[in-house]
């Protein structure tokens, strides 16, 4: 064997090594989750995975495995069996909060999605296609993806989604999707075609939908009505505004609080409470709770001249 077939030796060696420690940390810790469905005609069962979320019976899943459900139970590796209820679920971030009636395994630690890089090693840890316990690794092979999702007459975007071609396949959603360093970073949520799984990330953002799922059972946010997507600020604006993109409204909802503030389809709106708009994220992240009720000026570009309007956000139901 000379030098080179030496260090690829040495090198699927501590990749190896690196998995298996990933492995031997996170698959106690992630529960076979099944649960019993309220559908047309009468129920059915869904499988899915969960994630230890605190020593006192809390776990973290998709909101899509457990949609239709109040009830269901989880199964450790370790022999732990648990019946759950399910504490709050949040359709636009894909997320719920359960509690299990019994003990689970201590959590394991989180990590920070913000930290990742692309070919940063991931390994998935969860329970696809009724298989307890499976491990798959991969890389993550973009950032900043988007997951559109929906609740009732609201739309959002997921923001910042993982994508991997670590293995995902149905049952895998809820599962853990970790660092080297066995730090959950994201919960798998979505397949997208082969070798293309797609994860909810951990980051500031979505602990403040977990705590709000876990403490009361589901999430507050402010609603203004609008359709955006964003779009390139049109010269000499971006000299003006040191801002180069913008939401282009493409619709706003008949009855809704950016109707009648005055908002208009075509509008370009740059800034809402002088922070710039720059994506559909940047303006989910101030349409939570503390916007609700609030009046709120949003800055725009109308036929070529800036315009000023003042908007109430209400309470997003649903």
């Amino acid at each position: 064997m000379d030098v080179f077939e030496n260090r690829e030796q040495e090198a699927l060696d501590a990749y190896s090594q690196v998995v298996t420690e990933v492995a031997d940390r996170l698959i106690p810790r992630v529960a076979s989750l099944r649960v019993r469905r309220r559908v047309r005609g009468g129920q059915a069962e869904a499988a899915g995975s969960a994630v230890v979320l605190t020593g006192d019976g809390h776990l973290l899943t998709n909101a899509h495995v457990v949609d239709g459900a109040m009830t269901g139970t989880a199964e450790f590796s370790g022999g732990l069996s648990a019946p759950v209820r399910v504490v709050g679920a949040d359709r636009l971030s894909d997320l719920a909060v359960l509690r299990a009636d019994g003990e689970v395994p201590d959590p394991p630690e989180f990590g920070s999605a913000e930290r990742l890089r692309v070919g940063t090693l991931v390994v998935a840890v969860g329970n696809p296609l009724g298989l307890s316990g499976s491990v798959t690794a991969g890389v993550v092979s973009a950032l900043g993806r988007s997951l559109p999702t929906r609740s009732g007459v609201a739309s959002r975007i997921v923001e910042d989604v993982i994508q991997t071609d670590a293995a995902l396949n149905p049952g895998s959603s809820g599962g853990a999707l970790a660092d080297a360093r066995a730090r959950v970073v994201g919960i798998n949520t979505a397949v997208a075609g082969i070798g293309v799984g797609l994860a909810v990330p951990v980051n500031a953002t979505t602990w403040g939908i977990i705590e709000a799922l876990r403490t009361d059972g589901r999430v507050r946010r402010a609603y203004l009505g609008l359709v955006t997507t964003p779009a390139p600020v049109p010269p000499p604006s971006p000299e003006a505004t040191g801002q180069r993109t913008a939401l282009r409204v493409v619709e706003v909802i008949s009855g809704s609080p950016a109707e009648r503030a005055g908002l208009r389809t075509g509008d370009l709106v740059l800034a809402l409470d002088g922070q710039p708009l720059r994506d559909a994220q940047s303006l989910q992240r101030m349409l939570f709770a503390d916007a609700i009720g609030r009046r709120v000026e949003l800055t725009a570009i109308r036929n070529g001249a800036l315009v000023d309007v003042v908007a109430v956000p209400a309470l997003l139901d649903g």
